[in-house]
């Protein structure tokens, strides 16, 4: 939970849902389910910025060396997913924000699993705990929903290798599997800061399609869906 002020923290703004899953967990294509709502404005994860960050693919530099990227790749995730996540609304009449992954993920799950696996030295671990922990006490970061596609490591793997996503050809099973641990581990902590709605993702499109309709009241915080 965003430690803001009451005053801050009650100011006007749209409901805030997270869309959070592993690698190849069909979070692109749960937020294309709500393309018919106007009053969502909708964020994929941003990662054309990643690849080009003033010529530089920083998506790519990771995943050919992450020892040397993670410190780099998470800072400037952090402040892509914040301004995302803290932005007004770019259109009148917007009631929900809907982003693919949020600030508290890169926080409590990949930077987490990056510091277990000795990507990051502790250093460079506490740096960025440091840089959270300002944005957390300075803005309003809080969520109001997090919707969790849930799937097993081997079927988020068998997704990545269909879709070929260059920088994402070399990324070993053993990696989805530490990201599914950390994600278990946030999502089923005490302080996860807001209601999670866990959808098993394992299944067809089709059959998370009907639990997307199944639970849109909730998804987009009891706004009118018509």
């Amino acid at each position: 939970m965003s430690k803001v002020t009451h005053a801050v923290r009650s100011m006007k703004r749209p409901f805030r849902v997270s869309i959070e899953g592993n690698i190849g967990s069909g979070k692109s294509t749960c937020i294309k389910y709500f393309d018919k709502y106007h009053f969502v404005e909708k964020h994929a994860e941003p990662i054309q910025e990643w690849r080009d960050v003033r010529g530089h693919n920083l998506l790519g530099l990771l995943y050919t060396d992450m020892k040397l990227w993670t410190f780099a790749f998470q800072h400037y995730v952090h402040l892509s997913r914040l301004k995302i996540q803290t932005s007004p609304p770019s259109t009148p009449g917007i009631t929900v924000k809907m982003f693919e992954r949020s600030v508290q993920n890169s926080r409590h799950c990949f930077v987490e699993n990056a510091k277990k696996q000795n990507f990051l030295e502790d250093p460079q671990y506490q740096v960025l705990l440091n840089w959270y922990d300002y944005t957390e006490k300075s803005l309003d970061i809080s969520l109001d929903l997090i919707v969790y596609l849930k799937t097993t490591p081997q079927v988020a793997w068998e997704r990545l290798m269909k879709r070929g996503r260059k920088e994402e050809s070399e990324i070993p099973l053993e990696y989805l599997t530490q990201v599914h641990e950390s994600y278990e581990n946030w999502l089923n902590s005490t302080d996860v800061g807001c209601e999670v709605l866990t959808i098993n993702a394992d299944r067809d499109i089709q059959y998370v399609k009907e639990d997307l309709e199944r639970y849109t009241y909730k998804i987009l915080g009891g706004n009118h869906t018509n």
